[in-house]
């Protein structure tokens, strides 16, 4: 009997020692410099690498049908172009960013880059929000204003947070201004959801020989399922670095956890969405066609 005992504090002192290990590690890449250096220049070839891959894809697109003008699809890769193109700018030059003294500005160019992620993503939530009221015979015209109006109102909510940010300097409205983009975050997985599963549903119930149905379908829910992950682990992770600042995401001191972060809520859910959303439209011109407007 005491040899059992002596073997579980053992066993027990052996696992305290690997997560003391573990977490003297962490502390140790977050202290260095040239760790620092390293991860911060890696996000910043990434998010270039996808602003690339992004810009390819929207100048194959524009070469293969010129005469669409500027659809959805051509948005959503011009956006995916510009969202990515400026956080490899701002981790190029993270230290010049994390360090500025403005905590209104730096959250500025922090926060911007999440709104229009937001914004990019929610271009496939309308996109698939017109297929499924087409489908169901229901009028489309008021879901692009609505858009507009969501996305409108948002940006104009967040300039008055960093307004008064800038005005108040208090950690309070630091707070509510990640709330606020937690906030977002479940609104954007609430919209993947709700069009996204809607669509898929409807798609589940066309006949098996219909054609295209099974690649629809995989795209449909595995883009669904990417991207609302995605916000909803954005959503969990704000909230939490909101009002835990061994929590704290975009500072100089953590980046470690910048690199799951971004990696997880942004660089791979991206890179998967322009793999998956990677065909070309068809050549020929449809006559019921219209571009966007």
């Amino acid at each position: 009997m005491v040899r059992a005992k002596g073997f579980v504090l053992t066993e027990k002192t052996s696992l305290l020692k690997d997560v003391v290990r573990i977490l003297g590690w962490w502390d140790e890449i977050d202290k260095s410099e040239e760790w620092q250096r390293f991860i911060f220049y890696l996000l910043s070839g990434s998010y270039a690498l996808i602003s690339f891959v992004a810009l390819v894809q929207l100048c194959r697109i524009q070469l293969r049908v010129p005469e669409y003008g500027w659809t959805t699809q051509k948005v959503f890769h011009l956006m995916n172009f510009v969202v990515n193109g400026l956080r490899a700018v701002l981790f190029c030059f993270y230290k010049t960013v994390f360090l500025i003294k403005s905590k209104a500005v730096k959250m500025v160019l922090l926060d911007l880059p999440n709104l229009l992620f937001f914004s990019t993503y929610m271009l496939l939530v309308l996109f698939w929000a017109e297929i499924y009221y087409q489908a169901r015979s229901l009028p489309i015209n008021k879901l692009r204003p609505a858009c507009y109006i969501i996305n409108g109102f948002i940006y104009f909510a967040q300039a008055c947070i960093w307004i008064s940010i800038r005005l108040s300097k208090s950690p309070i409205a630091i707070e509510f201004a990640r709330v606020f983009i937690s906030i977002v975050s479940l609104c954007a997985a609430s919209g993947f959801i709700l069009y996204g599963g809607r669509l898929f549903l409807m798609l589940r119930r066309f006949p098996i020989e219909s054609r295209g149905r099974q690649k629809k379908l995989f795209e449909v829910g595995f883009v669904t399922g990417i991207c609302c992950a995605c916000f909803v682990l954005r959503c969990l992770m704000v909230m939490v670095s909101a009002f835990d600042e061994d929590a704290d995401i975009d500072v100089l001191y953590h980046p470690l956890l910048n690199l799951i972060y971004y990696m997880l809520v942004e660089i791979l859910p991206s890179a998967l969405v322009l793999f998956i959303l990677r065909k070309l439209p068809l050549r020929r011109v449809s006559e019921q066609y219209h571009p966007i407007k």
